[in-house]
């Protein structure tokens, strides 16, 4: 049986030394298709490939519209150019810059400071794509454990197809996969030196990336559109 793929659109950073080097822990070049060759590093509390299983297979990135699959009657391309439209509306967003952060049990780049321009961005993204998503099935809303969500989360899931956008979203860079403390906090003493020497600060988000799930479950990018409208003033 062909199961339809899957898109998402996705934050990707734009400084290659930056991209590189997280795509290289991760294991998983989302831009290449491709498996970099691990950065050298000083030994680790658990193996790399464990510490980063979860999230390897979506690359490093932040997701601005969480994957779906397409709704009938829609295509890839549709997709493609009514996100290409998009980018022209909207402004890129320049954050002062990330900090290494624990979310729940993971390990993320977080932006420093709020940034209610981001927040909108986002919503932008999920709202005026939505005619593209294909409505959840019941396995798929089985799969996002509402009997966890808080009420907010829950009509979010039902309204948009995800339960952590509009006020729940947060942006985030994931590196780690579910960590107890102390190899959290050992990984984020590792990494935090390589990442504040190579994220730019202030940081911006300049395109809204299309990704879509291959047959290995990795996502891969299809297409970048940079953010071409002015900021609001």
């Amino acid at each position: 049986m062909t199961i339809d793929p899957r898109f998402a659109v996705y934050h990707l950073p734009s400084d290659a030394d930056f991209f590189a080097f997280s795509s290289a822990w991760l294991g998983w070049d989302a831009v290449a298709g491709t498996e970099p060759p691990a950065p050298d590093l000083p030994p680790l509390p658990l193996p790399r490939a464990q510490i980063t299983d979860e999230p390897r297979r979506y690359g490093f990135h932040a997701t601005l519209k969480a994957p779906f699959r397409l709704a009938p009657g829609t295509t890839a391309e549709a997709l493609d150019a009514a996100l290409a439209v998009l980018a022209t509306r909207l402004a890129p967003v320049t954050l002062t810059g990330l900090a290494l952060t624990p979310v729940g049990r993971f390990l993320a780049l977080t932006p420093a400071d709020p940034s209610d321009a981001l927040q909108d961005l986002a919503a932008r993204c999920v709202a005026d794509l939505d005619r593209f998503r294909a409505p959840l099935t019941p396995e798929d809303i089985a799969r996002r454990r509402p009997d966890r969500l808080t009420p907010n989360q829950r009509r979010l899931l039902d309204l948009w197809g995800y339960p952590y956008v509009m006020d729940e979203f947060r942006f985030h860079m994931t590196l780690t996969g579910p960590l107890d403390p102390e190899p959290a906090a050992a990984v984020a003493a590792i990494l935090e030196p390589h990442l504040a020497a190579l994220a730019p600060r202030p940081y911006r988000i300049d395109a809204l990336c299309l990704v879509a799930e291959g047959p290995d479950n990795r996502f891969r990018l299809v297409s970048r559109h940079l953010l071409t409208a002015s900021p609001a003033t």
